[in-house]
């Protein structure tokens, strides 16, 4: 069986391509004699070679229910699968590999060693990241998981290092739950496999801080139907209350990694409500059983206070008339037999009855304790809206509001997971939460609650089985993976209930989890006044009429992106073929949103606009505006050496007042943008650019050019140093970079501030990126002994260069240059952005924030440890209205100086 899914993308920087079996060629180095952070020798079983887990990240796409981990610091050939195999359900989590790109281009080397970059002393070979990926089957068909297995050669990880059938013999494979006892000889006689026990509850606790650890947003809360995500500081994690709720419920405390205790428990779990349920109901399964309770009520079985008092509150104890009194207990009094109550009454009742014992059960245990959190997980949450609810209910009444149930995205793989990591017995210490990526691939489409269709081997399977659908008639409504087989997940997956009707059941709220991705170049940028008050989005999509607003506005520029993405690959009917298989895609993502704004977790307009990138990268789309990047570039640089000469007849105070006048109106070209798209339907790039200059009159909306310039040029006599470093985030190609950064850049330059341009590490929209800016700024610089000086030190101009010692001996200019963000998005987080530039921003004292995407939709209220200007054109009524109070086309130039 092929990949499920089959990325042919980068990401930041990474060639995702993924090694199996006995494609891994890499081996592990013995007798490096590692040590971990403190200096403590690392320890390394013998049986297997290790996991690296430092700076693992969650990566996803649409396609998966439960996301991947990305593992950037991870380059050992190694076991790389673990099970989870309980009574109703095996939990599968496995890793890929990534590739490192290569290092060989010049720049590159310049740039690393200006900015002291290496490649760390940890390893002396090339570092490779990964995925964690994570599946699921019902036990009852433990063959199919086997197949799965067997298809994709997982339990086949040591013969590149072993290639002899003796090593293969004694392959192991790390395993947990009940199943891994009952099951063990059938994993010899089918695989040739040996089953590594790991204590469950040690599994549990491990998965579970990996998680609160590693990722972002991987807790939330949920009351009255409503989600929100919480942000939980890795340093102020312990200790915590994790209540797992299976056939019974095990209480745990835990005061940190590997350290922690059962505290207490309760025999009436997930197994009562499903044993009870099943003898009142007839329900055949327990997810049956689940979806009748959301079409009860329990009034008709459960005894009220108000039933005893009249319809009244008990309000001298501070009892609501709707409390429940007694669970089941209106059955006494009323002469009725089990066949006159409805099964969808009794489901309910039941319910809130185990679920409330359960929540006030652990809300003591976290008083008892002083424990700040109460984390709940297991097989009786399954994601389930009401289960959630009525225990987030329960803790809330018996605390009076002052705890609050919490839930994990992962919380089914928690075991799986865990022994995932008993590969790897010291690999969290140093695990960064910045360098886990979420990323949501799109698999099979589902209708009905049914996943259709087999394991999908190739993108040409994939559009196949999405114009299949299409010619049906049936809507593609959201996106999950493929699975081996009809009732059972695939790639990171779930199974989704069936519903009575044709439409997906209203509480399957559970959550998309993605592939998580791990990149080990990835860090916070250094900058940031205070990193943990950084929130890097502008724009509040928790607010429904924002997020109903920006899926319109995503969902109608969808045509002409198609079309334009079509084009980039020739018009051709491959690249027709692909580019509606990427509308349908997309559209999917926009459905599900709209239907379960949560699915994908916390999600701000930067994360859609990554998603949209992200969707069109999976559909082999690289680079759809490429052409018209390259037609605009060479229209400006044309243009550009007339720009220098009327500059340079200037003073420097008029000149300065010119160059952000220009930088202002260049912005406007932005593909993403629907009324600049109309703009590029009516005039040329430079007819527009002219327009666009001749209406840059002050005072902008957001105008703090005299402050900006009160500290660059000074005032009267008293003139001010120059910055020693300037950042500059650049924003689109064509007029933009051309005629309105680069020219400031080279203001920056003639005043002695080193200058670094920083662009995307891969295409998204037009912006440009930092792979094409060494090319624009060679050709500018053949007309500007300036820009050619600074490109020369500064390593650009690879080919004028000797070798890198002399250019720097012999060059008295101060260098400019080009290092990548860390991501392909329109916007940028700066709590992930890549390593060179976290480095090049420690001798910054200025940084000049560039277009929407970086200054508007994020970073808007950001806040810095140095200078930071933020220039912007607002090419959005409703953002313009929001921000701004203005309207379209207005301006923002606002300086921030150093807090």
């Amino acid at each position: 069986m092929a990949d499920l899914v089959q990325e042919e993308q980068k990401v930041l920087g990474i060639d995702e391509t993924e090694s199996e079996g006995n494609n891994n060629k890499r081996l592990h180095l013995e007798g490096q004699g590692e040590k971990d952070m403190q200096g403590n020798p690392i320890h390394r079983s013998s049986s297997r070679p290790q996991l690296d887990v430092s700076k693992a990240q969650i990566q996803s796409n649409v396609e998966d229910k439960y996301p991947t981990i990305l593992l950037p610091n991870q380059s050992d050939d190694l076991s790389h699968l673990a099970l989870d195999i309980g009574g109703s359900l095996i939990k599968l989590v496995y890793f890929s590999r990534h590739e490192g790109q290569s290092d060989d281009d010049k720049r590159k080397k310049s740039l690393k060693e200006r900015l002291g970059l290496s490649n760390g002393n940890r390893r002396s070979f090339p570092i490779l990241g990964g995925r964690l990926h994570f599946v699921k089957f019902e036990t009852r068909k433990i063959n199919e998981c086997l197949d799965f297995i067997h298809s994709k050669q997982l339990h086949r990880g040591l013969e590149s290092r072993y290639p002899d059938a003796a090593a293969n013999e004694n392959a192991i494979i790390k395993a947990t739950g009940g199943g891994a006892y009952k099951y063990t000889d059938l994993f010899k006689e089918r695989l040739g496999v040996s089953l590594d026990k790991e204590d469950e509850m040690n599994c549990l606790v491990s998965g579970a801080n990996f998680l609160l650890k590693a990722i972002r947003h991987e807790a939330f809360t949920h009351m009255e139907g409503k989600k929100e995500f919480v942000q939980i500081d890795h340093n102020d994690l312990f200790p915590y209350l994790l209540v797992n709720v299976g056939s019974g419920v095990s209480m745990i405390k835990v005061d940190g990694d590997g350290k922690f205790e059962r505290v207490s428990g309760t025999n009436v779990g997930g197994g009562t409500y499903w044993g009870l349920g099943r003898l009142l109901t007839k329900c055949k399964s327990f997810d049956e059983l689940l979806e009748l309770s959301q079409k009860g009520d329990n009034r008709a079985i459960d005894m009220l206070v108000g039933d005893i008092y009249g319809g009244l509150d008990y309000s001298k104890i501070g009892l609501s008339a709707s409390t429940i009194a007694s669970s089941f207990g209106k059955t006494v009094s009323e002469k009725k037999e089990l066949e006159n109550y409805r099964p969808e009454d009794i489901s309910l009742s039941l319910l809130r009855m185990i679920s409330y014992n359960i929540g006030q059960i652990a809300y003591l245990n976290a008083l008892r304790f002083r424990l700040k959190r109460i984390f709940f997980g297991g097989f009786f949450i399954r994601g389930h809206a009401y289960t959630m609810d009525t225990l987030s209910f329960a803790v809330q009444y018996w605390s009076n509001g002052d705890a609050q149930a919490m839930f994990l995205r992962h919380e089914g793989f928690l075991g799986a997971l865990g022994a995932f990591m008993s590969y790897e017995e010291h690999g969290l210490d140093d695990l960064m939460v910045h360098q886990l990526v979420e990323r949501f691939p799109m698999g099979a489409p589902y209708t009905g609650g049914k996943i259709h269709g087999p394991p999908l081997g190739d993108l040409n399977e994939k559009i196949s089985w999405m114009e299949k659908f299409l010619q049906m008639g049936t809507e593609i409504t959201a996106p999950v993976p493929m699975t081996p087989a009809a009732g059972t997940t695939g790639l990171g997956g779930f199974e989704v209930p069936l519903s009575k009707g044709s439409a997906l059941r209203s509480d399957a709220s559970a959550l998309n989890v993605g592939v998580l991705h791990l990149v080990p170049t990835l860090e916070v940028f250094p900058l940031l006044a205070d990193p943990k008050l950084y929130e890097p989005n502008t724009i509040d999509l928790a607010d429904p009429s924002e997020l109903e607003y920006w899926l319109t506005i995503l969902s109608e520029h969808l045509p002409d992106l198609v079309d334009t993405a079509v084009a980039s690959e020739g018009g051709t009917d491959d690249a027709k073929r692909r580019g509606d298989a990427f509308a349908r895609a997309f559209s999917a993502h926009l459905a599900r949103l709209m239907e379960e704004p949560s699915a994908y977790g916390k999600l701000g307009l930067a994360n859609l606009l990554e998603m949209r990138e992200e969707c069109l990268r999976e559909f082999q789309f690289v680079d759809a505006y490429r052409s018209i990047k390259q037609r605009e570039n060479e229209a400006s640089l044309a243009v550009l050496p007339d720009l220098f000469v009327e500059l340079d007849g200037m003073d420097e105070e008029t000149r300065l007042l010119t160059l952000i006048e220009g930088v202002l109106a260049a912005n406007i070209f932005d593909w993403g943008s629907r009324a600049c798209v109309d703009l590029y339907h009516k005039g040329t790039i430079i007819e527009i650019y002219r327009m666009s200059r001749n209406k840059m009159r002050r005072p902008w909306r957001v105008d703090d050019f005299d402050v900006f310039k009160e500290r660059l040029l000074g005032s009267g006599s008293k003139k001010k140093p120059p910055h020693r470093r300037a950042l500059l985030f650049v924003d689109n190609s064509g007029a933009d970079i051309v005629l309105g950064m680069l020219p400031l850049a080279r203001e920056l330059l003639r005043r002695g501030t080193e200058v670094v341009l920083v662009a995307n590490s891969l295409p998204a929209l037009n912006d440009v990126t930092a792979m094409e800016l060494p090319d624009i700024v060679a050709e500018a610089a053949k007309h500007c002994d300036i820009l050619r000086r600074a490109a020369e030190a500064g390593g650009l101009l690879v080919d004028a260069m000797i070798n890198t010692d002399s250019s720097k001996e012999n060059s008295t200019s101060v260098p400019l240059m080009v290092v990548e963000n860390g991501c392909g998005s329109p916007c940028i987080d700066l709590r992930q952005v890549s390593s060179e530039l976290a480095a090049a921003a420690k001798d910054a004292d200025l940084i000049i924030l560039e277009g929407m995407g970086r200054s508007l939709h994020t970073n808007l209220y950001a806040e810095f440890k140095c200078d930071a200007l933020k220039l912007a054109m607002v090419k959005n009524q409703r953002l313009a209205e929001k921000l701004i109070k203005g309207n379209i086309y207005d301006c923002i130039c606002k300086y921030q100086p150093s807090s």
